[in-house]
């Protein structure tokens, strides 16, 4: 399936998984995953991917919309401009697991740390992490 086609489809489509809907006493982030399963992955905003990646949702088609979003955004951030620090704190804190099963997005998203620069020390720190992390993925 075509990238631009996939845009147009939600996570729940693109995952053949359909949820029912959460309980009441839900918590209001509960609420909103399952909200935001249902809108074509194409139309998220770097805080509502921040959000469903944050809870591992969805990581095939949310993690290439989020580099996607930080490599536009790099150039902002170095120039002093307004940087996402949640969708990249959401995207480097992922398990290990995650960067060893998508390489392509490992090496994709340490090319956009590369470009960075005056980082909070607590993105700083989570970047670090993530690069230990990820020593040898390929």
């Amino acid at each position: 399936m075509s990238k631009d086609r996939e845009r147009t489809l939600t996570l729940e489509a693109l995952e053949g998984d359909i949820w029912p809907e959460p309980p009441d006493e839900s918590t209001s982030l509960v609420k909103a995953v399952h909200r935001l399963r249902r809108l074509p992955v194409g139309e998220l905003t770097a805080y509502e991917l921040g959000r469903l990646i944050g809870q591992d949702v969805g990581l095939p088609w949310t993690l290439p919309l989020a580099l996607e979003i930080l490599r536009e955004t790099a150039p902002d951030q170095n120039d002093g401009g307004f940087y996402d620090d949640d969708l990249l704190s959401a995207v480097l804190t992922r398990k290990a697991e995650t960067w060893t099963a998508h390489p392509d997005l490992a090496k994709e998203l340490r090319q956009i740390l590369d470009t960075l620069t005056d980082l909070s020390p607590y993105i700083q720190r989570d970047c670090d992490k993530f690069l230990e992390a990820t020593q040898g993925v390929d």
